[in-house]
């Protein structure tokens, strides 16, 4: 348990819950809602409890509940209403919630038992746009923040590969309906980031499509290989970090090379790396897509 967050202080508190610190600091002084520690130099401090807690009394708060009214519930009272609550809508929320106290405590069975209550009612592309998206996004906040570790990060960020894993391997068992293209899926040289390269391959094998895994930091030279086996390959690519900004054009100009050898085929890429690439810019046979669910869209 030593690696286990257990103190939040109340900006943590509010990155990770959504409510405002000084919302915090009125519904603990106000209501009692919460018991805060104090440091040495009268810094408020949380624990797991309270933060919890304040998980809890935000998704009654955002379904309507008086936060007095909540307030004269009481501890045990809370999580059961919580319970009686989760529709189709609080459901999202309170799953985020789960997944992020599973995040704090490294609790790979608190992360399992919110998965698979998630999937007794929905697809896993319908879990992965409406609460791993989400979840992600929040995660880089709040790393940005300091609230979490790259530990922390890195726990859940595999938990959710290991997933699309299982998901993509049963759809891989089937041969492929749509030969007409060969996607190969790769991230240049120096990227590791690959959650949402593996979030497209399950896509793209879903849609019947035949794929070529090849994962993290490909040189461009090495892809040339692929051309001697298929003619119309769809190269995919997701740049989170590199090539960097200004290595961009003299990357997409390798790659425009290595495309002349085969006529037909393409390159997709996505990332934050590209956000900054002029729509008006000529790509050639190399096309840009903003995200994920547009490139899906265009399948």
């Amino acid at each position: 348990m030593n690696n286990v967050k257990t103190s939040f202080s109340i900006r943590d508190m509010e990155n990770l819950s959504g409510i405002k610190a000084h919302t915090i600091r009125i519904w603990e002084k106000r209501y009692n809602l919460f018991s805060p520690e104090r440091t040495d130099t009268n810094i408020r401090t949380y624990n797991l409890e309270s933060l919890q807690k304040l998980l809890n009394v935000t998704l009654l708060y955002n379904n309507g509940y008086k936060i007095s009214k909540i307030a004269k519930l009481g501890d045990e009272k809370i999580p059961a209403l919580v319970n009686e609550i989760i529709s189709e809508k609080s459901e999202k929320s309170h799953a985020l919630n789960s997944f992020k106290l599973a995040m704090l405590n490294f609790d790979q069975s608190l992360f399992l038992s919110t998965y698979n209550e998630l999937m007794e009612d929905k697809s896993f592309t319908q879990i992965f746009n409406e609460v791993f998206l989400p979840l992600l996004n929040e995660l880089g906040l709040l790393w940005q923040t300091n609230t979490i570790s790259p530990a922390h990060e890195h726990f859940i960020s595999n938990l959710i590969k290991q997933k699309i894993y299982i998901h993509t391997e049963k759809l891989q068992f089937e041969a492929p309906t749509k030969k007409d293209e060969v996607y190969v899926l790769f991230l240049p040289e120096n990227e590791i980031h690959e959650l949402g390269l593996l979030y497209i391959n399950y896509q793209l094998a879903l849609h019947g499509y035949k794929t070529i895994y090849l994962g993290q930091t490909m040189p461009v030279e090495s892809l040339e290989d692929l051309l001697k086996y298929y003619g119309n390959i769809r190269f995919v690519s997701y740049f989170t970090v590199s090539p960097t900004k200004d290595d961009i054009d003299d990357y997409f100009d390798r790659f425009s090379d290595l495309l002349k050898k085969s006529s037909g085929s393409k390159l997709y890429v996505l990332g934050s790396q590209i956000q900054e690439v002029g729509e008006d810019k000529p790509l050639g046979a190399i096309k840009i897509f903003k995200s994920i669910n547009q490139l899906i869209e265009s399948l």
